[in-house]
């Protein structure tokens, strides 16, 4: 078995609605990898960056924003990849957006939907998990120690 160090993340963009929250799912441009999918935000990490430092780097190239509050989701997202004898394990977070994304060239649309309807969309159970975790999470009260705080610099 191969090395299992993380190497990607996922983050699930929301904004906390009156009623319920609804998540941000972007939809993959053509000519992309995942083209015509509905995803969340997530990419690779950099050599040297922390977890964290690479969901709020991501959420900012793929949304325009930088989130009001990001948070780890208190699971990971873990699959088996045959091809590559390799176990993926791949943090997750939520991230409060601010306001609608500013697209970049990755995607051509986007959407907000309520968790079940934005789960539905995703093509990944774990992902499917992971969105609803998020939404039980922000309904029950974010645990503070889930909450990214880093250090002035």
């Amino acid at each position: 078995m191969h090395n299992s160090a993380p190497r990607v993340v996922d983050v699930y963009p929301y904004r906390e609605s009156s009623v319920n929250p609804e998540f941000l799912l972007l939809h993959r441009a053509p000519g992309t990898l995942y083209a015509g999918q509905w995803r969340m935000v997530g990419g690779k990490i950099d050599t040297g960056e922390a977890a964290w430092e690479t969901a709020l780097r991501e959420v900012d190239e793929e949304t325009g924003h930088s989130p009001d509050r990001l948070w780890t989701i208190p699971s990971v997202n873990a699959f088996y990849e045959w091809q590559a004898d390799r176990m993926n394990l791949i943090p997750a977070f939520a991230a409060a957006l601010p306001a609608d994304p500013t697209l970049d060239d990755e995607h051509d649309a986007f959407t907000w939907l309520p968790a079940e309807e934005a789960a539905a969309h995703l093509a990944w159970p774990e992902q499917q998990r992971l969105l609803r975790l998020a939404d039980r999470t922000l309904r029950n009260g974010i645990p503070p120690r889930l909450v990214v705080q880093p250090a002035p610099e």
